[in-house]
């Protein structure tokens, strides 16, 4: 049975930055692998504990990569990083909007990298233990696992051409399987991977929506004081031009004008402000739009990989029933062998009776 994608490899560290690859032709200038910041993810998967760095561009995977032990993940600058991928023959180069961002990176890459060196350990422990199984046991296993002959006789020959269709069959219908698992997999771990930027910006977005609340309600009880003393300010120079005439007054008059201008100019600015929070309020409700979205999309691919799962379990039914059937059709074929063996004896017996007859 195969497991479902979601429970086989979960996504435990992600971040944005710009994606490069090293020219293959040069090896020295750097190839943009992506036109702007794309969601760079570390993912698990606890079936095969392997750790894997995957970034997802629309449809196409710009990152596909196993973690191991030997890499080594450089910081050449003070935004920008580069780890070699032997498998895939390249170098791949990450650049973050922050030092803070290219730091975190580092670190979880560490962290991943030692643990999939402990995990390599384990698994060579156990090959070591299995290799230790396989030289004690006894050498007779070999002879019994040798083929039978091959006897060219009509019912075995028409059986054996029966297999070897059966063994066809069930190689495409493997093919067809792993098709399908790989398109529903490249899908989901599209939109997983959409999802969790979404979280992580809806996160943010809220954080600084709280923030912003906060500020608005000491800004208003700011505004409120500004006002009031706007408004006194405006009465004292009222009072100030209906007592006093031209003279020294002037200059306290142009204070007075001066500070009042200097308020008003500071309420615009805190009305501006304003403005645009509620703006950012606005937009915080069309993320949680496009989160609905992905969810209902999420929720639509998990569908499909349910009835995924139920064509899976039914060619897998399928699958065993064949293999039952070849099975049974091997049993039979070994069987008729086996008489054609003891009656080809039986005539070798007779001919040397026969013979010795003659000769006497």
């Amino acid at each position: 049975m195969f497991p479902h994608h979601r429970e086989r490899e979960q996504p435990i560290f992600s971040t944005r930055a710009h994606v490069f690859q090293i020219d293959p032709t040069t090896k020295r200038n750097w190839i943009p692998a992506s036109k702007h910041a794309v969601t760079v993810s570390f993912f698990y998967d606890a079936n095969r504990n392997v750790y894997r760095i995957i970034s997802v561009g629309g449809t196409k995977a710009i990152i596909n990569c196993t973690v191991t032990p030997s890499m080594t993940f450089t910081k050449t600058s003070q935004k920008f990083g580069q780890w070699a991928d032997s498998r895939a023959n390249t170098v791949y180069g990450l650049g973050f909007a922050t030092e803070q961002q290219l730091h975190q990176f580092s670190e979880k890459f560490k962290e991943v990298k030692d643990a999939a060196r402990l995990a390599r350990e384990k698994s060579q422990d156990k090959e070591l233990a299995n290799t230790a199984l396989t030289i004690a046991a006894p050498q007779d296993l070999s002879d019994e696992l040798q083929s039978p002959p091959v006897m060219c006789v009509n019912g075995p020959e028409d059986k054996l051409f029966r297999s070897q269709s059966a063994d066809i069959t069930l190689s495409s219908e493997k093919e067809r399987i792993k098709k399908m698992l790989s398109e529903g997999s490249i899908c989901e771990m599209n939109l997983e991977a959409e999802f969790f930027t979404l979280q992580d910006s809806n996160t943010k977005l809220v954080a600084a929506l709280h923030e912003a609340n906060a500020n608005v309600e000491q800004w208003k009880k700011q505004l409120a004081a500004y006002q009031g003393e706007t408004e006194r300010l405006r009465d004292q120079v009222a009072d100030l031009e209906a007592h006093v005439g031209h003279g020294p007054s002037d200059l306290l008059k142009d204070e007075l004008t001066q500070s009042l201008e200097e308020l008003e100019a500071l309420l615009k600015a805190k009305d501006e402000e304003i403005h645009i929070l509620q703006n950012k309020k606005a937009d915080y409700h069309e993320m949680e739009h496009d989160r609905d979205e992905a969810i209902r999309r999420l929720r639509e691919l998990e569908m499909r990989n349910s009835e995924l799962e139920r064509r899976i379990q039914n060619t897998e039914q399928n699958l065993s029933n064949s293999l039952e059937d070849r099975d049974r059709m091997d049993t039979e074929i070994q069987r008729a062998i086996e008489i054609l063996d003891i009656k080809i004896f039986d005539l070798n017996d007779l001919r040397q009776n026969m013979v010795k007859l003659i000769d006497k």
